[in-house]
């Protein structure tokens, strides 16, 4: 590592650090929210200026902790230092007049520093403390407006946040007990993952701390709860950079050198059916958050098949396209929160400014030509173009087209009232710089990052109408769901994790009856066999029809 550039890795992590410090000072705590935007800019330095080498350590005080940085690392930690800082300018308009703003600035310096660490990590224990440190302080974000439904969705997220935590920490202890020596290091304990005897336990338990964070199917419940109830800030970096944290956790601690190909189809399985099921429900969803909260589900399940085709054919480099993929996700999906509540305060005649390249990013979701989602369609054909993954992967992108429609049509329905309202600047100014950023950041990216010696190859006749397919598809459905769409059943927001929560409520409800009735079968233990007799026997016959 160049140690010129080496103090911008401590710096990411110092200078938010220092500016919750700062905040126990009394009185500067309700100025700090004006100073969020710079909090992420040491770590935006870091990621393009410091290039791979061995990690750096950090040993005052006996700690140790090991930084470094990848090329995966960095390209996911410029985006998220990106959306961090445009997101923290706009949290500053955003919170004017909330009388609970410096307890927010707190949780968002919390997580940020969290999840600025989680891509600068290098060992299990710097990991495990940045990975806790994002989850458990993102509560704070949700709970932020007090609401019922935000305190309901910050119960649910913060239970299954302990659950993933304790799985990461079974892991990481059985990632510790099988590598030689006494190094922590991640690349030290990965490589001795596939000759550890507790090899197939061990990947359990990453997939399900790892999986929970990123909104992998059946543990996605949280995602559909928090991001609609937290404020419109916290839920661009929620969905834009915090479920990353999960994502990366897959790519560095997976060992795509070993043959593993049960747990590799098991993997792709599960990240196709994600990206198609997020895609589908959120088309029953009113709330244009919920939307956006379920297309991240989808999108996160088509970075994480990519990563299951990479460990099937033993390619580390789909770690590379998997995080090209999440990065243009990042820039996208936090302008299109941050759009949201500029929309929301914009009049009709004022919107189209806004609507149109609100609906280029959305659209671009699905890899609609010469956006960003072009490209990151482009990168990850090569792994999911074969056979049955090939065409689930084709639907997946026609579902997302249809539910960005969708989405836009619900955005209409959340203008303001008065039809001259123009939103304030403080509002549009961030949302802007992180659409342009959206828009052509993807672009340079895949020049440098992707060694594409020049981007407008891909701009041929042949790429554009294999792009354009699955978008035309998905436009001309999202169009007759526009029609017809207002007769679809409603599912809520969290699906079958709202049903679970009925089911425990009504065992719940049944119990003291049964509770009753089982004190009067305990008194009354003969007349209970009876009944129990005479139930069975009463059942054998009707089974046995006549």
């Amino acid at each position: 590592m160049n140690e010129d550039n080496a103090w911008l890795l401590v710096a990411s992590l110092a200078l938010p650090l220092a500016m919750l410090i700062a905040g126990l000072v009394p009185g500067w705590r309700r100025h700090l929210s004006a100073w969020l935007v710079v909090a992420p800019l040491p770590a935006l330095a870091a990621a393009l200026l410091v290039v791979e080498a061995p990690p750096l350590v950090l040993d005052e005080a006996g700690l140790k902790i090991g930084l470094a940085l990848d090329q995966p690392g960095a390209l996911l930690l410029g985006v998220a230092a990106l959306l961090w800082s445009a997101a923290g300018a706009y949290a500053w308009r955003y919170l004017r007049g909330d009388s609970s703003e410096g307890r927010f600035v707190v949780y968002w310096l919390l997580s940020l520093t969290g999840c600025l660490g989680v891509f600068l990590a290098a060992d299990l224990v710097s990991f495990y403390l940045f990975f806790g440190l994002v989850s458990l302080a993102a509560y704070g974000l949700v709970v932020h407006d007090g609401t019922p439904r935000a305190r309901h969705a910050a119960v649910v997220y913060i239970a299954l946040a302990v659950f993933g935590e304790a799985c990461l920490l079974l892991a990481f202890v059985l990632l510790a007990a099988a590598t030689p020596g006494e190094s922590l290091l991640i690349r030290d304990v990965v490589a001795a993952l596939p000759s550890s005897p507790l090899r197939d336990q061990t990947l359990a338990f990453l997939l399900l701390g790892f999986g929970l964070k990123a909104g992998l199917l059946p543990l996605h419940l949280w995602l559909p709860l928090a991001h609609p109830a937290a404020p419109m800030p916290a839920s661009a970096v929620l969905s834009g950079a915090i479920i990353k944290t999960g994502l990366f956790g897959l790519m560095i601690f997976l060992p795509f050198g070993a043959e593993l190909p049960g747990w590799a189809w098991g993997l792709t399985t599960v990240g196709l059916v994600t990206a198609l099921y997020g895609a589908l429900i959120g088309l029953f969803q009113a709330n244009p958050k919920t939307v956006l909260a379920y297309s991240s589900i989808s999108q996160m399940g088509v970075a994480t098949a990519i990563l299951g085709m990479g460990l099937a054919l033993g390619e580390a480099a789909a770690v590379l396209v998997a995080a090209f993929y999440a990065a243009h996700h990042v820039l996208v999906k936090g302008a299109l929160f941050l759009a949201v509540g500029v929309v929301a305060a914009t009049g009709r005649r004022r919107l189209w400014p806004v609507l149109l390249p609100t609906a280029v990013l959305a659209l671009g979701l699905g890899g609609l030509p010469l956006t960003g989602g072009f490209l990151a369609k482009l990168v990850a054909k090569p792994w999911l173009d074969e056979g049955l993954v090939g065409l689930v992967a084709t639907l997946s992108a026609v579902a997302t087209t249809m539910l960005m429609v969708h989405f836009l049509r619900r955005l209409l329905a959340n203008l303001a009232v008065e039809p001259m309202n123009r939103a304030p600047l403080g509002l549009i100014l961030p949302w802007a710089g992180l659409a342009v950023a959206a828009l052509f950041v993807p672009w340079v990216l895949y020049a440098r990052v992707l060694a594409a010696a020049d981007p407008t190859e891909v701009l041929t006749m042949a790429y554009l109408l294999a792009a354009a397919g699955p978008v035309l598809a998905g436009l001309a459905l999202g169009l007759i769901l526009v029609r017809w769409g207002n007769r679809l059943p409603p599912i809520p927001e969290g699906d079958v994790g709202v049903w679970g929560e009925r089911a425990v409520r009504a065992t719940f409800a049944w119990g003291r009856p049964l509770a009753r009735l089982d004190a009067v079968l305990r008194q009354w233990p003969a007349a209970g066999l009876a009944l129990l007799t005479l139930a069975l026997l009463l059942g054998l016959s009707m089974l046995g029809g006549p």
